[in-house]
């Protein structure tokens, strides 16, 4: 099944869910990494931010995350031009899924679900050119290839990043079919499992950005 029909095929809140799943792939990337002193973001109000999206659907948790980006979005950064190195534009990609993850909070629906999960898969296939540009070969590129070819018809023609995304993602979203709609992600043992599935992934993320930053790209 398609990545929108996979999505389309959920409840509404659990689309959310999904959504929220996506961003949290992103999070160490947006944590792990200093960020500059310039953007004068705060990384506690950003820590808020992820985990308030896996909280239960409800007019108190909606309400809390718009504060949130409220004050996220007090930062220089927001009014500012910047040249941002690798790294950085990720950071600055994720930020914008956090509104629009606020944005699915006021208007739930499809298109901002889809919107989200989106951002996170072309966010791991443009981080696969950047590894197939480098001069430079990954230090796991031959796990990689080995992933690749496990696979067998599962993606097509897909870098390791967006194949493994695709597979994080069908995860979660076959898992969340099946989950209470009153119940956060963080309250169920189901929910942390999903999560940390995409822990796992946003590891591989930061070292593959980390070496990146070091062989200069």
């Amino acid at each position: 099944m398609a990545q929108n029909e996979r999505l389309a095929d959920l409840k509404p809140v659990r689309q959310r869910q999904a959504a929220a799943l996506a961003l949290w792939r992103w999070r160490a990337p947006v944590l792990a990494f200093e960020m500059d002193a310039d953007w004068g973001v705060d990384p506690h109000v950003l820590e808020s931010l992820f985990r308030l999206a896996t909280e239960p659907p409800g007019e108190q948790s909606n309400h809390a995350y718009g504060q949130a980006f409220a004050e996220l979005c007090t930062a220089p950064i927001f009014e500012s031009e910047v040249d941002p190195d690798t790294v950085q534009l990720f950071q600055l990609e994720i930020f914008g899924g956090l509104g629009s993850f606020g944005e699915l909070l006021d208007t739930a629906g499809l298109d901002e679900a889809k919107r989200v999960v989106e951002l996170s898969s072309g966010l791991a296939g443009y981080l696969d050119s950047l590894v197939e540009g480098s001069f430079y070969s990954h230090p796991s590129e031959e796990a990689h290839h080995q992933y690749l070819a496990n696979l067998a018809d599962r993606t097509s023609g897909e870098g390791y990043f967006a194949s493994r995304n695709f597979v994080v993602e069908s995860a979660c979203h076959g898992a969340l079919r099946t989950f209470p709609d009153s119940d956060g992600l963080l309250d169920s043992s189901a929910g942390r499992e999903l999560l940390a599935l995409c822990e796992d992934f946003g590891e591989e993320l930061v070292a593959t950005l980390r070496w990146l930053r070091t062989t200069g790209h």
